[in-house]
């Protein structure tokens, strides 16, 4: 009897051991928590802004020059700054149309904490102040525009060519694995 109750502890002890490692390993997966000792810093110029250095080229002698015109350069069309969510959130949104008729979604001087699966997602939905934001940007029409690249610094996000800018209205850095927002930006029109 003694032998019967000796290997079966033995195989709960290894049974309980394999789903305590199993659990942690799990956890760490799930969470991830070493990012948020971790930050990505991504500086990225604004595409489309191209620095000539070459002079104009002169006309031959004889024909009248024509005023050079400037090249239409990126324009903002809105823009807007990030409040804090599930986590301490700063930095500049702007919706910018290229020259070519792109747009893309620029995000300066961003300072958020890392985490798991972080998305930038341009919303429908309002940005509210504290907990009643943290969950409303998945309620309604959203794109999302890709992981986010690094958690501080200045990057550019371009938007499908299919998608309608005028449709949203806010932005938001979004934890897809919580599904809660950790900053977000509503933007005005400039």
């Amino acid at each position: 009897m003694e032998r019967v109750r000796k290997a079966l502890t033995g195989r709960l002890a290894v049974a309980v051991l394999v789903v305590v490692v199993g659990g942690v390993g799990f956890g760490l997966y799930w969470f991830q928590p070493w990012k948020l000792w971790q930050d990505e810093t991504v500086q990225e110029a604004l595409p489309g802004v191209v620095e000539n250095s070459a002079p104009p080229a002169a006309a031959p002698s004889g024909e009248p020059s024509e005023p050079s015109s400037p090249a239409a350069g990126p324009q903002t069309l809105a823009s807007g700054e990030l409040i804090s969510h599930e986590h301490a959130t700063s930095g500049t949104v702007k919706l910018v149309r290229q020259a070519d008729g792109t747009h893309v979604v620029r995000l300066e001087n961003l300072s958020t904490s890392n985490g798991p699966d972080l998305r930038v997602w341009l919303t429908d939905a309002p940005v509210k102040q504290g907990k009643a934001g943290w969950h409303v940007f998945d309620d309604g029409k959203y794109v999302s525009l890709g992981r986010l690249k690094g958690n501080k610094g200045s990057q550019n996000y371009a938007l499908p060519s299919d998608v309608d800018p005028s449709s949203y209205g806010s932005v938001s850095i979004w934890c897809d694995r919580f599904d809660v927002s950790f900053g977000a930006a509503e933007l005005a029109r400039v």
